[in-house]
């Protein structure tokens, strides 16, 4: 709950709305210093709703790790897939949990590694959101009975990031895993790897779901969802990234859509 709070308030659009609140409520007092504020609000808030601004925070992250060109000749022992949130109690599904969007995409590039390279899965995510079952154990269900294929490890007991790194290394060199090609989006492999990497495996990062590779088009200069959505992601890996290097440890997920 603190972790959503402090995302909450500290991510847009709720912290540029807390900026705009902060300039009316000096415009009382100072009118061209409190309109001044709350222009600055909204410019900001209209230039990380274009697909444009977004791309100015998610590229730098999605550089870092590039994707894999030759799927077949990874040199790795295991592939491991982080869960990325899930929809409670679908009812098309008789009431199943099911994997939101973000979760079925890297599933989905988990399967594809598994079926060029024949290695074993692991899956890894807990109950965040205090649910009675867990991602993890979603995220098997699906790759076995809708795709087909064997999960070797279900690491069910992490809440973040730096839980999946630290709960799935245990379980992986209790099997004799060193070497992992880690599966998750680009925006959130830069942390993602230095956790898995800092809990001792050697990490091949497999990203997918990139945001920046498209076509920059008019549509890209226009505000809108979408383009807040990704700058809602980049600012809160930003965000987790500097925690790490302020506390010199794993570093925290805010929980969120992502």
């Amino acid at each position: 709950m603190f972790n959503t709070i402090i995302g909450t308030v500290l991510l847009p659009p709720f912290n540029l709305i807390l900026l705009a609140g902060l300039g009316l409520w000096l415009a009382r007092k100072r009118p061209r210093l409190g309109l001044s504020v709350s222009a600055l609000s909204l410019a900001l808030l209209t230039a990380l709703s274009t697909g444009v601004g977004a791309r100015l925070l998610a590229r730098p992250l999605e550089s870092q790790n590039p994707p894999i060109r030759s799927p077949k000749q990874i040199d790795v022992q295991a592939i491991v897939v982080l869960g990325g949130g899930r929809v409670l109690d679908s009812p098309e599904y008789g009431g199943e949990d099911v994997p939101k969007m973000t979760t079925l995409g890297r599933l989905r590039y988990g399967a594809y590694l598994q079926r060029a390279t024949g290695l074993p899965l692991l899956v890894s995510g807990g109950a965040p959101d205090g649910a009675a079952g867990s991602e993890a154990d979603m995220m098997a269900r699906v790759l076995r009975d809708e795709m087909g294929l064997p999960v070797r490890w279900v690491e069910n007991a992490s809440d973040n990031t730096a839980q999946n790194a630290q709960f799935s290394a245990k379980m992986l060199r209790a099997a004799g895993v060193e070497k992992i090609a880690l599966v998750t989006d680009a925006l959130h492999m830069p942390r993602a790897r230095r956790a898995f990497e800092q809990a001792g495996l050697t990490v091949l990062p497999a990203p997918t779901a990139f945001v920046t590779g498209e076509r920059v088009s008019l549509k890209a200069w226009l505000p809108g969802w979408r383009g807040l959505h990704v700058s809602y992601y980049a600012l809160h890996e930003w965000l987790g990234s500097l925690w790490y290097r302020m506390h010199r440890q794993s570093p925290p997920t805010f929980k969120s859509a992502s």
